[in-house]
């Protein structure tokens, strides 16, 4: 997905901003860069590959390198940026975050025919974030640019531009899909994604954009340059999992909505009678964690580590660009506490059920370790789409998600026109496809309820 952090301040801030995008190192795993301005040198840029090493080992000596009272930064999870564009708007600097899905489709409407071109990448794709700078530069202001811009893509774009005067532009996504968050300090401003970002630096945070809201920050004023609009379609995903747990989005933290989250699950399942002689809750390292938290909390069952992951050197197991490969690291990672699961009957906790398979090897690995007995619990129910606006998940494929594959192994496509029925587990047809998503996880299939998985051999 990515990440980005800019600060406009009346001092050289590009350690500041160094620490505010490594803030942002969750969030993606293949190029990080950073933009300076400054009065003597003007506009800098640098980009890393940071798919094999963390922004901050890549960019630890950016120091001697760049300086500026005016930075911007990013981690990206797609193409190479910030980019420098030279356009009739001027020299600038742009960082984007989110997804484009009608690509070429903008580029042979609005850019061919004016007899534009750019730098073809492996494949022949071009840069999103070049894309978005040439969509901008089709009008006469970076305000109208923008909203001409997010008005034509089919997707998502949060859009941060540094200006040759030292300015940050900052565009939320017009129907809000992630966030940007201004903050404020007595040296200038600041904009991030991640809430905390602004505080640990000593911003204090003043606002956070609605959608398509554009402002334009300077040293000691935030400008509106367009009021955002009233319709809102936040991603609920960074809540459950890509959010990192300090973060607060909407005036809801991160960390406080999965501890909730965990502790309503474990009401519903004294309600209804289920998995209530467990030894031990624990969660899916790390997002289910704060939510098995707030299971163990609620049930009043001990919270324990069974398997702790091994981190030193795979931090993440979608970390190889493999499938194989990342499917070999994340069994790798896992190593068991057997105190905690020798003839343990276990509740585990994830942030949610996409393909299915690695929790089927988790659980498999629980067993295989002495388990008496494994309890799921999903925090979010079952994913029906691909995200077509963030990528959160490298499904390509809808029928890759599990819940898709067996909505068409129990009706075919006829059962694709019965999704809202699938999705509400008090239904008929979203009972069935619980039920079967535990009969092909597991060998043998105790109950099945709403959300929640349970499964013993």
């Amino acid at each position: 997905m990515g990440g980005f952090f800019g600060i406009v301040s009346n001092k050289d801030c590009l350690a500041d901003v160094f620490f505010g995008v490594d803030y942002h190192s969750h969030l993606g795993t293949r190029r990080g860069g950073l933009a300076a301005y400054d009065k003597e040198i003007g506009l800098q840029r640098k980009i890393h590959n940071i798919e094999n090493s963390p922004f901050r080992t890549k960019f630890e000596n950016i120091f001697g390198e760049m300086k500026g009272t005016s930075v911007i930064g990013c981690i990206s999870d797609t193409d190479p940026q910030p980019m420098l564009i030279r356009s009739k708007l001027g020299t600038f600097a742009i960082c984007t975050i989110g997804i484009i899905n009608n690509v070429d489709e903008l580029i042979d409407k609005y850019l061919l025919s004016t007899g534009g071109h750019f730098d073809s990448m492996t494949g022949g794709r071009v840069n999103t974030t070049e894309l978005v700078a040439a969509l901008i530069s089709q009008k006469d202001s970076f305000v109208e640019g923008i909203k001409f811009a997010q008005d034509i893509i089919v997707g998502t774009s949060n859009i941060l531009i540094l200006k040759e005067d030292g300015n940050i532009i900052a565009a939320r996504d017009k129907l809000g899909r992630l966030p940007v968050i201004i903050g404020k300090s007595d040296e200038g401003h600041a904009v991030t994604f991640e809430s905390f970002a602004n505080t640990k630096l000593g911003f204090e945070n003043i606002k956070e954009l609605g959608p398509a809201e554009i402002v334009e920050l300077s040293t000691d004023s935030m400008t509106q340059l367009s009021a955002p609009g009233k319709k809102m379609k936040m991603c609920a995903f960074l809540w459950t999992y890509y959010g990192y747990p300090t973060s607060t989005y909407e005036g809801v933290n991160v960390e406080a909505m999965r501890f909730r989250n965990g502790a309503i699950m474990a009401e519903y399942d004294k309600q209804k009678g289920l998995a209530q002689e467990v030894d031990y809750v624990g969660g899916f390292p790390d997002s289910g964690i704060p939510h098995a938290i707030g299971y163990a909390n609620a049930s009043h069952v001990p919270y324990a580590r069974a398997f702790i992951k091994y981190t030193p050197t795979w931090a993440r197991s979608f970390t190889p660009s493999e499938q194989t490969v990342r499917n070999r690291v994340a069994k790798m990672k896992q190593i068991p506490v057997h105190d905690f699961i020798q003839d343990k009957d276990l509740l585990f906790v994830d942030d949610s059920i996409v393909r299915g398979t690695q929790l089927k090897e988790t659980v498999d690995f629980l067993y295989d370790n002495g388990a008496k007995a494994v309890h799921m619990r999903s925090a979010c129910p079952p994913v029906m789409y691909a995200c077509k606006y963030l990528n959160f998940s490298r499904a390509t494929n809808e029928m890759e998600l599990i819940a898709r594959r067996i909505i068409m192994e129990l009706e075919g496509e006829e059962g694709f026109k019965y999704i809202d029925e699938y999705s509400d587990a008090e239904t008929k047809r979203g009972k069935a496809l619980r039920k079967t998503i535990c009969e092909e996880l597991y060998e043998y299939v105790r109950c099945c309820e709403k959300s929640n998985l349970t499964a013993v051999r």
